[in-house]
């Protein structure tokens, strides 16, 4: 493809936090086709066809069902013949920093650019597992990888700047500030009790029963008792699993197609007053254990879906509170999420 200019990320550490803050100028020149700030023609992300106006695509082929390739505009790449050590900012030692030596991947769920993950059929989806759980097996292999964070940005009010239906996978050098905060607390809970915090959360919902929205042979899916987000489910597997690549064939297909009903009663949420329901804007995080850390054996497989909407025309936004003080103030609760799923559909789902 054509070249494009590029710096090596960096990354460097806030002494106030120890958090790890990649820094990566060349997402600058990234192609962005989705929205009114679109600044490419075409799509990078689709199969290749005669005439397209985008030729500098990333699948050299003329179709395809899912695919997998690096992220030519990567937060974090390792850069060979380049010393990953740690240096000094203005050369005082407050100041770390060293090269974001990770990997950032794309994957495409299907070849049609207007297609939407949602209308995806379940075999589509049971490939898109699949490659989550190759691409977790086939990472874990890689000196300096810390933690795989599959993920999936969907609808421009998330930042999407490219429509067509994909994800990603960000493998961390580090342990993200997220995961960290949770390994705290699961093997805090796990020298206080011995059992294991995820699962222990997961049985005492389905105990509850109020907040679990959906459940199949082998996932759970729930409004978290603390739920931030206006609308949020985790979903979690039955039997003790630490990372994708450990799923069976039935937990991978039971995965697709709970998947692909969350997505689907996720857009029928919102009511618009036509009935129609949405294309609703998500974040689809994989938590998985650390490949490393050795508290990962205490850790727990779990998917944690939600989105920014609050409304059928309003948007939560992260202000003062949230983005100053990681304070989450919500304006709803579990109960009336979960309240709404039940609306939508039964709780016991099959394939």
């Amino acid at each position: 493809g054509e070249e494009v200019p590029y710096a090596a990320p960096e990354m460097r550490r806030d002494p106030l936090t120890g958090d790890w803050i990649p820094m990566a100028t060349a997402r600058m020149n990234r192609p962005i086709t989705a929205g009114p700030g679109a600044t490419a023609k075409g799509n990078p992300l689709a199969a290749r066809k005669p005439g397209d106006p985008y030729q500098d695509g990333e699948v050299p082929d003329t179709d395809y069902n899912v695919v997998v390739f690096e992220n030519r505009f990567p937060s974090m790449v390792r850069v060979p013949g380049r010393s990953e050590a740690v240096e000094y900012v203005d050369g005082n030692p407050l100041w770390e920093k060293k090269m974001a030596a990770g990997r950032c991947e794309v994957i495409c769920f299907d070849p049609d650019e207007n297609g939407l993950p949602a209308d995806l059929p379940v075999s589509r989806l049971r490939t898109v597992v699949e490659a989550w759980a190759f691409r977790t097996a086939e990472i874990s292999k890689i000196d300096g990888i810390e933690q795989i964070f599959p993920f999936e940005n969907h609808g421009q009010e998330i930042g999407v700047s490219l429509a067509h239906p994909h994800g990603q996978v960000y493998c961390y050098p580090f342990i993200a500030p997220k995961l960290e905060a949770e390994l705290k607390h699961t093997e805090a809970y796990h020298e206080k009790t011995g059992g294991n915090l995820l699962k222990d959360l997961m049985n005492a919902e389905l105990e509850a029963k109020e907040r679990v929205v959906m459940r199949n042979h082998s996932w759970v899916a729930y409004v978290p008792a603390a739920a931030r987000w206006p609308l949020e489910v985790h979903v979690a597997p039955v039997r003790d699993v630490l990372t994708l690549d450990e799923l069976n064939d039935q937990e991978r297909w039971d995965l697709a197609v709970m998947y692909s009903t969350l997505l689907k009663r996720g857009n029928a949420f919102f009511d618009k007053g036509d009935g129609k329901g949405m294309d609703l804007p998500y974040i689809a995080a994989w938590h998985q254990a650390p490949i490393h850390d050795k508290r990962r054996e205490n850790y727990r497989l779990n998917l944690q879906f939600f989105s920014f909407r609050r409304a059928a025309n309003k948007i939560k936004y992260l202000a003062g509170s949230e983005s100053g003080m990681a304070a989450w103030v919500s304006d709803t609760t579990p109960e009336l999420i979960a309240k709404r799923f039940h609306e939508l559909g039964p709780i016991d789902i099959e394939g």
